[in-house]
């Protein structure tokens, strides 16, 4: 059976869903999504607070590294959604878009035409902020970006002594100025989850020229010689595939899984691809490549104050929740965002403070019986690069997966300076007055040493794995173009958070979205919009083909 599309989208998730709906808004275009998940109605997708219940379970691709070398060789584990909006169906919904210095520095390593000035308004396009429009923010666009709703009271004391510590208080740190801390703003509307799905898919599945297709296993790209004609995907029932041909095939499966697709399809580098029993179609040596992630580290402190998330999962919570849409459900558990500069001399921030009334240790797995708060801080900055590689050829076989976190010194030197100053924090008012005890890494950790030892053992990534794919127009490794064309394949690319360069510098779910945005203009041949003094989004999305 062979079927034709225009566009063969690989994956529904963050960017799937937005080029989805941006690529069918032409009637006359014919666009095929495909996902190898199911759908989002699960009620741990919808309640903000039980994201990590999804971990570890049919919602999750459940990744992890082989052993890592530099943090005592444990597997860090990266869970990744598996479903319609994909990980923006399984994450915080904290909306951060990093620094005009990433994009700016994005375009100086090739990625042409992708510098902040360029980027801004694909932001703005995405946004409707409960803010109002302004210079750096929009209203109208389909991404709701709210406000939280029931913020713990807990939060007003990390709020304060993080101000007590030195840190400033920011105004908007998705404005010119990113440094301070504040309550994070997040993707939700009226307190449940507001993913790409919600945001961009469903409206555009009204639309007669957008078909989706669910539960889809993807084998590889077919190729013929150097041009992309279709994807080859598994037959539902028996054995055997079926090739489904697009005009151009998009690869949206994320950092893991789009380079994973393309060297199951026989492009990367030669030596690695027959070392996994795959036939050499198209060398292309960075696939896989530059991977980067946000490690972190937690600290907790077990407190007197009952403002807390703790007994968020008992009857009463949950009944609030499903009948008002408010209370600790809806809380993304790191509440308060700061980003801080540990030492002179950097150019930004080098740590992002995840801070919550909440125990939040093994990704949620680990548990404790009482009020508690924690302070993360989080690397946004890594030097460390990482790599994808095919375990087999055999594709229903996780990929082998390494970051090499905390292989830099200055890495390491970041993540201390951090924990040392979430200790000033918490010793500051009004946090010290309710603190009853230091439960990780406890007082007894004090010396360089011990800290050191601590943070290698306990180090996790915060689910933002990017630049497998890397974006630029030049060099060795490039694996796509500055139009996100996979160099030296025609009617191929990859639109994902797997292109970028560098990592921003915070959460990575905007930014891919806004990849997606600008992808789309790319692939229909239409110039960039321009950003305004007070923004309202156009091309806004309505379930009409028009």
């Amino acid at each position: 059976m062979v079927t034709a599309f225009d566009y063969v989208i690989v994956g529904a998730g963050s960017a799937g869903c937005v080029l989805a709906n941006r690529l069918s808004e032409d009637p006359a275009t014919r666009v095929l999504l495909l996902e190898a998940g199911g759908r989002d109605r699960h009620p741990n997708i919808k309640i903000p607070a039980a994201f990590a219940r999804q971990f570890h379970t049919k919602l999750d691709w459940e990744f992890g590294t082989e052993p890592e070398p530099h943090v005592d060789g444990r597997s860090l584990y990266i869970p990744r959604g598996k479903g319609l909006g994909g990980s923006s169906s399984m994450n915080a919904m904290l909306y951060v878009r990093g620094r005009p210095l990433d994009y700016d520095l994005w375009e100086r390593q090739g990625a042409t035409g992708w510098g902040w000035e360029t980027v801004l308004p694909y932001f703005l396009r995405a946004e409707d902020n409960a803010r109002g429009a302004s210079e750096f923010h929009a209203v109208g666009g389909p991404l709701r970006v709210e406000e939280q709703r029931s913020p713990r009271p807990f939060s007003a004391r990390l709020l304060a002594a993080s101000e007590a510590a030195g840190i400033p208080r920011a105004v908007d740190y998705n404005g010119p100025e990113q440094d301070g801390v504040a309550l994070f703003q997040v993707t939700q509307r009226d307190g449940r989850r507001w993913s790409t799905a919600d945001a961009y898919l469903h409206p555009a599945l009204e639309r007669p020229n957008l078909e989706l297709r669910t539960g889809v296993q993807v084998l590889g790209v077919e190729l013929d010689g150097t041009r992309a004609t279709g994807v080859r995907v598994a037959r539902r029932r028996g054995s055997g595939s079926e090739l489904l041909r697009g005009g151009e095939v998009i690869l949206s499966a994320g950092a893991i899984q789009s380079p994973q697709l393309l060297l199951l399809s026989g492009i990367g580098a030669p030596e690695e691809l027959r070392a996994a029993g795959v036939e050499p179609r198209h060398a292309l040596p960075g696939v896989g490549h530059n991977l980067q992630d946000h490690p972190f580290v937690s600290l907790m402190w077990e407190v007197s104050d009952p403002g807390t998330m703790y007994g968020a999962d008992r009857p009463r919570p949950l009944a609030e929740w499903l009948l008002r849409h408010s209370g600790p459900l809806t809380s993304p558990v790191a509440e308060v965002n700061a980003f801080v500069r540990t030492r002179a001399g950097l150019p930004a921030a080098d740590v992002q403070f995840h801070m919550g009334a909440a125990y939040y240790e093994d990704h949620g797995a680990e548990t404790f019986d009482g009020h508690c708060f924690v302070i993360a801080p989080v690397l946004v900055s890594p030097r460390a690069r990482g790599q994808v590689w095919l375990r087999s050829a055999d594709p229903t076989a996780k990929p082998r997966i390494r970051t090499n976190s905390l292989g830099e010194p200055d890495d390491v030197a970041s993540l201390l300076a951090g924990m040392r100053l979430a200790r000033e924090i918490a010793a500051q008012s009004p946090l010290r007055e309710v603190i009853l005890r230091e439960l990780k890494p406890g007082a007894a950790v004090a010396d360089p040493e011990r800290l050191e030892e601590d943070l290698r053992g306990r180090l996790q990534l915060i689910y933002h794995p990017v630049g497998t794919c890397r974006m630029s127009d030049d060099g060795d490794d490039a694996v796509v173009d500055s139009q996100l064309r996979v160099h030296g394949i025609e009617g191929l690319r990859v639109v994902d958070a797997s292109v970028m360069p560098v990592i921003p510098g915070g959460n990575t779910n905007a930014p891919t979205i806004m990849v997606a945005e600008r992808a789309a203009d790319l692939i229909r041949g239409r110039r960039p919009p321009r950003a305004t003094a007070t923004h309202t989004a156009t091309h806004a999305v309505a379930p009409s083909s028009t």
